[in-house]
């Protein structure tokens, strides 16, 4: 007998302290995510209920597949944790916690809850910094329109994400940090038999990327508070009048025809586009959120494949194919990836480990960590670019 991937058999989390985590929660109408359907942004209630009945559903497989690649998403998660603790010398204080399997209805509302804190933090953030033309903006846009339109985005997304760490995921309880980290077992066990790699290989693999951003988050205690102010900022700045905005796509259209569209990494497309239509205090904003976002995503693809073969004997394989498979995809998948920024993103990647590994070669991995110690010693965009110019302003 054959069941759906979409309904693996996945009971409430276990921390290695032993205690239950939350059973899936239903509505997102409780607690502080409600916020985010409540104050005008995004109805998140519509969002999953509109992504819920888009979402596809996972593969065929076997109840006991199925409890295989649970018991073992969970086991690997806290191994994986460890192996990246050794090799950035991050949280050797924190204690260890394994990640939370889940299925793809699992993925959507706790994505869903993350991203309504984050909108709601933001929000907060930009109203309390004195932003009216924020919320100017924040009262004309409809929630429902909104909450449509995320819904098709995290049902595109449902059937993509293998992991995520969500750092603005409300605490489970009085003694655990905020945020949680996630795996979707339907959508690795999909990704793995495509890949046709070794199943515990490829799943220690993905733990140990989404390790490495658990940590990042726990054991730099300000980085949440930098990343949520960032994004308030960025809103803090938007305009609502359209007529400013459209009055700058000549402007944007110049700068397209003379070469001078902003990082190669985004432009040209949608994000390069949406950076040229912005103020200067929008783009300094951006600037900041993508140089962290590069950074982080950066940093935990080096560290996946610098744990190396002794812990992921197949990780060269893994990488290769991995890396195709990032790039391909059919014409509908490539035109709805760079709708959504995921070609930026996936660049992102590329480029936040070539500055990791430059880095780390050049100062060692304590030297390297000097990013975490405080907000200006972050690199700035153009400087993921140019390593060597990050080492001489942090290390002289």
């Amino acid at each position: 007998m054959s069941v759906r991937a979409s309904a693996f058999p996945v009971p409430p989390r276990r921390t290695v302290s032993g205690h239950a985590g939350p059973e899936r929660p239903g509505r997102i109408r409780d607690e502080r995510a409600a916020a985010g359907a409540g104050s005008g942004t995004i109805d998140w209630d519509l969002a999953v209920g509109t992504a819920a009945r888009l979402l596809g559903p996972g593969p065929e497989i076997s109840r006991a597949e199925a409890d295989s690649a649970v018991a073992s998403l969970r086991e690997y998660s806290v191994g994986a944790e460890t192996h990246v603790r050794e090799v950035t010398g991050l949280g050797a204080e924190l204690p260890v916690r394994s990640g939370d399997v889940v299925d793809r209805p699992g993925w959507l509302h706790c994505a869903s809850r993350g991203l309504a804190e984050l909108t709601e933090t933001a929000v907060e953030n930009a109203v309390s910094a004195g932003a009216e033309r924020s919320g100017e903006l924040l009262a004309a846009v409809s929630s429902r329109g909104a909450g449509l339109q995320a819904g098709v985005v995290l049902a595109y997304l449902g059937s993509k994400v293998l992991g995520q760490y969500d750092p603005f995921a409300p605490a489970v309880s009085a003694d655990e940090d905020p945020g949680r980290l996630l795996l979707v077992a339907p959508n690795i066990v999909t990704a793995q038999r495509a890949l046709d790699v070794p199943e515990r290989d490829f799943h220690m693999w993905v733990c140990l990327h989404e390790s490495t951003h658990r940590l990042q988050f726990n054991a730099v205690p300000w980085l949440r508070e930098y990343f949520a102010d960032s994004v308030g900022e960025l809103m803090g700045e938007m305009d609502g009048s359209t007529g400013e905005m459209l009055s700058r796509v000549p402007a944007a259209v110049r700068e397209v025809r003379s070469g001078r569209s902003g990082e190669a990494d985004t432009s040209p497309g949608v994000l390069g586009l949406v950076e040229l239509l912005q103020t200067p205090q929008q783009r300094a904003a951006l600037d900041r959120i993508i140089a962290v976002s590069t950074l982080l995503e950066g940093h935990a693809d080096h560290v996946m494949d610098a744990v190396g073969p002794r812990v992921v004997p197949s990780v060269r394989t893994i990488r290769e194919r991995f890396t195709r498979r990032r790039a391909g995809g059919g014409l509908l998948d490539r035109v709805l990836r760079s709708l959504l920024g995921m070609d930026a993103k996936i660049k992102q990647y590329a480029k936040g480990a070539e500055f990791t590994r430059h880095v780390v070669d050049t100062v060692g991995m304590d030297g390297f960590n000097a990013v975490w110690s405080r907000p200006d010693h972050l690199p700035t965009r153009a400087e993921l670019s140019a390593p060597a110019e990050w080492v001489r302003r942090v290390h002289g």
